[in-house]
């Protein structure tokens, strides 16, 4: 068959990546039975009851549950379990995340996956430049690349921080960066409550405050501090989106052994109390508010103290989280392609590839650190990034069923077309569908020795660089309303006036 054209490869991409999120077909795999299942609940429960939970630092949190009926010690809050399921039954199972292109628009829970780009690195690494502190350019780029990808359909948020940039004010350029650089869905700052409250104050200027009032536009994404520890970071951002009407992500990030028991049953059950506590807190602070509960387990080296990826313990763990999840009535976030290799190596690759697989399987609505992730979360790698994105394409592909079983998937003709012995390469069938039969990784070289070597013998590191830096020089920012825009640039400009430099 003849070589395929620019044109016509374009279409295949095209029609590959027509969707902005990943509607789920494919069974989940539930690793657990009813009754470990109960067993597990029944710690959970135990959590709420007889453990409790701190909310530090933030008095207005600790009043909020007093007068909702909870007990409270000190800042310890004890609940009734069938109390604390009962508030989060308020959360949406499903919701949508409006994105500023309404194609792009995101449905997050349920039976769909939407995948993000790494989150909170404060390195870079390239092929040309090696690893460095993030900056605003690096950080701009990479909000560029994930607008560009395909599979890729969220923004996120803190693709790398960009270090060059005050601590008090790099919240608002990166915000601007994605509503403009962008259009896709992203989340907003949390750090502080005054950047939480920016980031929905900007949001309310691209959407409108009625729009905002009746939907999800923006999201923000903390952690418990683990163990058994809800900090005013977390109970504050809260407040400051859902109080808005707007969604949370609350994720326990858990190195068993360190922030949670040894044992992954415990840490499981741990991170299960923590983020449905929050839930509850969300919901008594504003009902129906869009939670997603979030998964971050991972196992340690008992000799060093380093996390540890792609391990069998952290794989498991997703699994149950699913399970429990969606027991719960709440979407879930797991992170992706995970590894604590420093650059894309073959460690990268099996590491990330068990994460990715085992976040899929388990039925992750939510898809943080989804591509681009190195070093153990510090180190945001641009090759990684579009690496890992180019095999989010095979899963989609796999998650939305993969099997056509059509009249023309069965391909009747062309049995009669080709007798016993022939080839079907050529036939009227094969020319009908040869755009759309497979699934092509843009990355991944098939063809023989001799070519590769003629195309300079370039390993996939090398291949993806070319790519990003083709995909940059290619790059069109996405139309928006000038008075918007203007609009935007205005609120920044006056809060960088308001605020002080800060570098912590």
């Amino acid at each position: 068959m003849a070589r395929r054209s620019r044109a016509a490869r374009g279409r295949v991409e095209n029609a590959q990546a027509a969707a902005p999120f990943v509607k789920r077909v494919l069974p989940y795999f539930d690793l657990l039975d009813e009754e470990r299942l109960v067993a597990l609940e029944a710690q959970v429960d135990w959590i709420f009851e007889d453990v409790g939970v701190a909310f530090r630092d933030d008095p207005e949190a600790v009043r909020i549950w007093r007068n909702a009926g909870a007990k409270v010690e000190g800042d310890i809050v004890r609940a009734d379990a069938a109390w604390i399921r009962s508030l989060c039954a308020l959360a949406p199972r499903e919701f949508t995340q409006l994105a500023r292109d309404p194609k792009k628009s995101v449905v997050i829970g349920g039976d769909n996956q939407v995948f993000a780009p790494v989150y909170g690195s404060p390195f870079v690494r390239d092929l040309e430049d090696g690893r460095r502190y993030g900056d605003l350019a690096s950080f701009e780029k990479l909000v560029k690349l994930t607008y560009m990808h395909p599979y890729l359909h969220h923004g996120g948020f803190v693709t790398c921080e960009p270090c060059d940039v005050p601590v008090s004010k790099r919240h608002l350029d990166m915000l601007f960066a994605h509503m403009t650089l962008s259009d896709k869905p992203h989340l907003g700052a949390i750090t502080e409550m005054c950047r939480a409250r920016d980031s929905v104050d900007m949001a309310e200027i691209v959407f409108g405050q009625e729009v905002m009032a009746q939907n999800c536009v923006i999201m923000g994404n903390v952690n418990t501090n683990s163990p058994l520890l809800v900090d005013k970071v977390a109970s504050e951002a809260v407040r400051a989106y859902c109080g808005r009407g707007q969604g949370i992500v609350v994720v326990p990030f858990i190195l068993s052994g360190a922030m949670g028991p040894v044992s992954t049953a415990a840490s499981v059950c741990q991170a299960m109390a923590e983020a449905m506590i929050v839930c509850a807190f969300s919901q008594i602070v504003w009902p129906g508010a869009p939670f997603v509960l979030g998964n971050f387990l991972s196992s340690m080296s008992l000799k060093s103290g380093a996390p540890t990826f792609g391990m069998p313990e952290p794989v498991v763990s997703n699994y149950v989280i699913g399970q429990l999840a969606r027991r719960a009535g709440l979407p879930l976030r797991c992170g992706g392609s995970l590894t604590a290799s420093k650059i894309e190596d073959a460690q990268a690759a099996y590491e990330s590839a068990d994460s990715m697989h085992s976040t899929m399987l388990a039925g992750a609505n939510f898809v943080l650190h989804a591509a681009g992730w190195l070093e153990g979360g510090l180190c945001t790698g641009f090759e990684k990034l579009i690496m890992d994105a180019d095999r989010l394409g095979s899963y989609q592909k796999v998650l939305s069923g993969g099997l056509d079983t059509s009249e023309e998937a069965f391909a009747r003709d062309a049995y009669g077309e080709v007798g016993p012995g022939g080839h079907f390469l050529g036939s009227a069938h094969t020319m009908r569908n040869y755009q759309t039969a497979f699934y092509e990784p843009k990355l991944s070289d098939s063809e023989n020795v001799e070519s590769w070597e003629e195309g300079g013998s370039k390993d996939m590191r090398q291949r993806a660089f070319g790519r990003w830096q083709a995909m940059l020089a290619d790059y069109q920012p996405p139309k928006m309303d000038e008075a918007t825009c203007e609009e935007l640039e205005a609120f920044v400009a006056r809060r960088k006036e308001e605020l002080p430099d800060a570098w912590y």
